[in-house]
């Protein structure tokens, strides 16, 4: 952590001012805290939500539309809340927009397009992986399909609405921090190894960059 607190000041929404830095930094900061929702709940099946006739047009009527999916949804598979992401996307036609989703357990179709209830529905689990990728290697890759989509809204302009998330997730879901306390990096990435029950697949260190100017920094990804 930097000793030296840099001077903060409030800006309007859409006023940075640098606003394709801001943008990306923003866009950033999503993809990774929905690839850790996807991971951690091991969101491993993809679907889409598509409107019939004209399609529409209007971001807030689609949040209260998806919103009414997923309760008559989780109505129908008993009532019992269960993890889930959903992104919208504009399609490249005069359609309007549609909704790619995620969830982590198998879902009848029926019960899906009977919920949605609005057009037509499309749902599969992710395959075609490496042996071994499990769960979590699907999860992630879905995520990956996610993430280009919540990208999409904060580098298009006419996917950008002020006021409205741009993707959403069901709640109580969310992943948790743990605190580790070490002497060393090498002593907290034995900790976090211990926890996870296996060494890191893949490490990084600001110690490998020659012109590292912020303060030491290791990433490590376990799992496929």
């Amino acid at each position: 952590m930097s000793s030296q607190k840099p001077p903060r000041s409030y800006v309007a929404k859409g006023s940075a001012a640098d606003p394709e830095r801001a943008a990306a930094e923003a866009g950033r900061r999503a993809r990774a805290k929905l690839r850790r929702y996807c991971a951690a709940n091991r969101l491993n099946r993809l679907g889409t939500l598509t409107y019939a006739g004209a399609g529409c047009h209007d971001p807030k009527q689609l949040r209260l539309d998806v919103a009414e999916f997923f309760r008559d949804l989780r109505a129908a598979v008993g009532g019992e809340p269960f993890p889930y992401v959903w992104v919208p996307e504009w399609h490249k036609t005069d359609h309007g927009l549609h909704v790619h989703f995620a969830v982590g357990r198998f879902i009848r179709r029926q019960l899906i397009l009977t919920a949605w209830g609005r057009g037509h529905v499309h749902i599969k689990l992710l395959g075609g992986l490496a042996v071994g990728s499990g769960g979590l290697g699907e999860a992630r890759h879905a995520a990956g399909y996610l993430s280009k989509y919540v990208s999409k809204t904060f580098t298009d302009p006419g996917s950008r609405v002020f006021g409205l998330h741009r993707y959403d997730v069901a709640q109580g879901f969310l992943p948790q921090g743990i605190v580790l306390h070490g002497v060393s990096a090498g002593e907290v990435m034995f900790q976090a190894s211990d926890y996870m029950g296996s060494s890191p697949g893949v490490e990084w260190s600001s110690g490998s960059v020659e012109d590292w100017a912020g303060p030491p920094a290791v990433w490590a990804q376990w799992g496929a």
